[in-house]
């Protein structure tokens, strides 16, 4: 049962599986299905490591910030909930991502909506709202692992779907789709920019830099300039003391410096290692497709749409990071019972997805406005579940993502109709 649990927790493996079943139902050569598949696994790996570099800096961004700044209240982390989550539910929990993985399946072979989800973390954090919010009105773990496998099955099928007219705009094809449960935000964003159509091409990609801000051209100059600031900043605002407790020997003023450049590098790890294993798994699919789910498509994560708009990513960035700050005030002046702390690597994942939505759609203009808007949701829309969400023990933290909340939110509110 270990194995089963701990095989579809790891993305890595499932793709790799997945391109190895695909190569063999082409009938390659054995070195071809082992270079296939061993690319996919590895190219993930190294997308994961980038992932991991970029979080890890971004989490001593958040306490920084948080100190320089005194912001107090609940951080919107999903892996800090997760965790929780686990410790109190872990079977049912295991058995929902297992059972939602294989609904996913039934439901792409047997209805027109064809994703194969194949973001094991976000599967893994939305098993856990499930299981939280359907054992918080004391139904059996079978029920709880039934009811919220079928959830989870079917939104994994049914979410990327309403992302896919946009999908196809930005890749210019209709062979991957996305695959991160904030997908009712990246459609909105899309939306929000066909407010902006008449500014289409005035896309993020094409803003004239002045000749002294020309290294804006190249994202990685330009991710590193940003990153540089804000650590900075939230440095010697937080002040010595605090700094000094997060670099451990490193000296305090070099901490934010070598921080900013280590999420600049795990970019751009992330990025070779998203165009080694989609390049991969898009040609390994086409005899998954062909054969089992007939045009079926992988859902992939969200740095998989980072290389065809990588500076409306930084506008996205700072876009839902400033709503995520501006949420936190409206949440203090109208007494909300909780206050949702903003995670910076929440507002880059997310709200730079869905910059480049808005950008595909509207321009700079709807990268900006279509991630501001998602960012003041990331923010407000947790308050809602998180008093459910505490009465499971589960506080301190909480999950933030769009499409989690306005299920969980539909969800609670049906069952309530029965207690």
């Amino acid at each position: 049962m270990q194995f089963i649990i701990s095989l579809f927790s790891n993305p890595a493996i499932i793709l790799a599986l997945v391109a190895l079943v695909g190569l063999l139902a082409q009938r390659k050569a054995m070195t071809e299905v082992m270079t296939g598949t061993f690319k996919t696994l590895i190219g993930f790996l190294i997308f994961g490591i980038g992932a991991s570099t970029m979080t890890a800096a971004l989490k001593n961004f958040n306490v920084l910030f948080q100190a320089g700044f005194d912001l107090t209240g609940v951080v919107a982390s999903p892996e800090a909930a997760t965790a929780l989550a686990q410790s109190e539910y872990g079977f049912v929990v295991s058995c929902t991502l297992i059972l939602g993985f294989v609904m996913n399946l039934v439901f792409a072979r047997i209805t027109p909506m064809k994703n194969i989800f194949f973001t094991g973390g976000h599967s893994l954090f939305f098993a856990c709202v499930l299981s939280l919010i359907i054992k918080s009105y004391g139904y059996s773990n079978t029920v709880a692992i039934v009811l919220g496998g079928i959830i989870l099955g079917f939104c994994s099928a049914a979410l990327p779907q309403l992302c896919q007219p946009f999908m196809r705009k930005i890749t210019g094809s209709d062979a991957t789709a996305i695959g991160h449960f904030n997908m009712l935000g990246y459609a909105l964003s899309g939306s929000i920019g066909m407010l902006f159509s008449k500014h289409q091409e005035k896309s993020t990609e094409s803003i004239k830099f002045p000749a002294w801000l020309s290294f804006f051209r190249d994202f990685l100059m330009g991710m590193a300039v940003i990153m540089l600031i804000l650590f900075y900043v939230s440095t010697l605002k937080a002040g010595k003391d605090v700094a000094q407790e997060l670099a451990g020997t490193t000296h305090w003023l070099v901490f934010p410096l070598i921080q900013a450049f280590m999420f600049t590098a795990g970019m751009s790890i992330l990025m070779t290692g998203v165009r080694m294993f989609l390049a991969e798994i898009t040609a390994a699919f086409v005899s998954i497709s062909e054969k089992f789910i007939p045009n079926s498509r992988p859902a992939l994560d969200v740095p998989t749409v980072f290389p065809f708009a990588p500076t409306a990513v930084i506008v996205g960035f700072l876009s839902a990071y400033i709503a995520g700050l501006l949420a936190v005030f409206i949440m203090v002046f109208f007494d909300f019972p909780v206050v949702i702390i903003p995670a910076a690597h929440i507002a880059f994942f997310s709200g730079g997805t869905a910059a480049v939505f808005g950008n595909s759609t509207g321009g700079w203009r709807g990268a900006v406005a279509g991630s501001f808007v998602v960012g003041l949701l990331l923010a407000l829309l947790p308050t809602v579940l998180y008093p459910v969400f505490a009465g499971m023990n589960i506080e301190g933290s909480t999950f933030p993502n769009i499409d989690y909340n306005i299920t969980g939110m539909l969800l609670n509110k049906f069952l309530s109709f029965f207690h």
